[in-house]
């Protein structure tokens, strides 16, 4: 089993910035690539980013310029840095794992608990 914890969510005013991270853990040996994923109240969750174990990495059109993500392997984390945040962007996050290089929310193994970020106008 994988164990996802993500940390570092909150309430911040619109342009600021939050830094999400996700502790991973357990048998990785399979995992290949870590996700963050978004679900705002009544919309459907979709992806935000994702980094390979090579550091190859991808983000979503809608927060691209604004976010970023990283690993590091040492501790094995990804984290996300969120910058010029906007209201809009205001969901839970979820951090998740997978053994193939993908967006699709399905072929993610190990998902977490999610965080709670909210952007105040």
């Amino acid at each position: 089993q994988v164990q996802l914890v993500e940390s570092g969510g909150g309430l911040v005013k619109a342009g600021g910035s939050l830094r999400l991270s996700c502790a991973v853990s357990g048998r990785t040996s399979n995992i290949y690539t870590t996700g963050w994923f978004r679900q705002a109240p009544g919309k459907e969750r979709e992806f935000v980013a994702y980094i390979t174990r090579s550091s190859l990495g991808s983000i979503a059109q809608s927060v691209v310029g604004r976010f970023t993500i990283s690993r590091d392997n040492a501790k094995n984390t990804v984290s996300l840095q969120m910058n010029s945040l906007k209201p809009e962007d205001t969901a839970v996050y979820y951090c998740a794992a997978a053994q193939g290089v993908t967006t699709r929310m399905r072929e993610y193994d190990y998902w977490g608990q999610g965080t709670q970020v909210t952007v105040s106008s």
